[in-house]
């Protein structure tokens, strides 16, 4: 090979290095274009259901506060935990909906990247909705076993009465 031959190479692998280079970067910018949206519209998300859940919580007090009868009472607290599973479960699916399609809208800008990126974040999808059953399973538990002590104590307060 003689002096201009390499050369050549030289150019042309600096050149293919410089081009993946840019493309990379091009990428990682429309990728973080997406993030930064994305990440609004969760903040959006999780901001919009922190208001729901203090404004149903205080609308559960208010209408405690009235109460004249324990049965009363014991009913509404129990229409308001069923009420913030239900949300809760809802806003569980919503969230993981959104992340799930943050990871897929990041990883489109890396063209070969995609395939494990899916792979992972259909891990953290799997992940996300065992977590979610089993965040389900234990809520249920504790509604079974607030009902449960809800029922004791309106049997002894019957009782008493």
């Amino acid at each position: 090979m003689n002096q201009q031959n390499i050369s050549q190479q030289v150019e042309k692998q600096a050149e293919a290095a410089q081009k993946f280079g840019k493309d990379g970067m091009d990428a990682m910018l429309r990728s973080f274009g997406t993030l930064s949206k994305a990440s609004q519209a969760i903040a959006v998300e999780a901001t919009d259901f922190a208001k729901q859940s203090f404004e149903h919580g205080t609308a559960t007090l208010e209408k405690l506060a009235g109460v004249r009868s324990l049965d009363k009472a014991l009913e509404i607290q129990a229409e308001y935990l069923k009420a913030s599973y239900e949300r809760t479960v809802a806003q569980s699916q919503k969230m993981t909906e959104l992340y799930t399609n943050l990871a897929k809208e990041m990883a489109k800008p890396f063209e070969g990247i995609v395939t494990q990126a899916q792979q992972q974040a259909s891990k953290f999808q799997d992940q996300a909705f065992k977590a979610q059953g089993r965040a389900f399973e234990q809520a249920k538990d504790g509604l079974n076993k607030a009902q449960d002590e809800a029922g004791k104590t309106f049997d002894a307060a019957k009782d008493a009465a």
